[in-house]
């Protein structure tokens, strides 16, 4: 049976009808339109339905939407500031961070819980945090190169 649930996504709230075993994917891209998250493999595996749920990375394909019901969700689309890219979106740009840009909006999410939570980061400590995000594209080092250098520039990214 289906319900009526509200949802604070990029600071909007948002009144959807959903089936109990509905992933917030599912509701985030099939019911409100936000398509930067992505869909990949629908088991939880590549990262790339990755938002962040109360500022912690959290992926959207496993996670029912009823169970985001009184959290903020974060989606790609709520990054950017006043129409301009945020630091993290501009250094992918800037660095070569992304190619076909598939697990972009995932790998953005999580380099910003990593940034938002760690002082003094460092590449191990990077790597280590976004190992749950898969790109068949750049090898990485360019993905690594454009959070180290937001890291550099200002230690913390809001």
């Amino acid at each position: 049976m289906k319900s009526v649930i509200e949802l604070k996504i990029n600071g909007d709230t948002h009144e959807v009808l959903v089936a109990p075993n509905e992933t917030l994917l599912e509701v985030l891209r099939d019911r409100i339109g936000l398509m930067g998250t992505k869909r990949g493999c629908d088991l939880g595996s590549c990262g790339a339905c990755t938002v962040l749920i109360n500022g912690e990375t959290a992926l959207s394909c496993i996670m029912l939407a009823m169970d985001a019901v009184g959290k903020e969700i974060q989606t790609i689309e709520g990054m950017e500031e006043a129409g301009h890219l945020h630091p993290i979106q501009a250094a992918f740009v800037e660095k070569g961070g992304l190619q076909c840009g598939f697990c972009t909006p995932g790998m953005i999410m999580t380099a910003k819980a990593v940034l938002d939570e760690e002082e003094h980061l460092t590449e191990d400590i990077l790597k280590k945090k976004m190992a749950g995000n898969l790109c068949r594209c750049t090898g990485y080092k360019k993905i690594v190169e454009a959070v180290m250098s937001v890291s550099d520039k200002s230690g913390e990214v809001s």
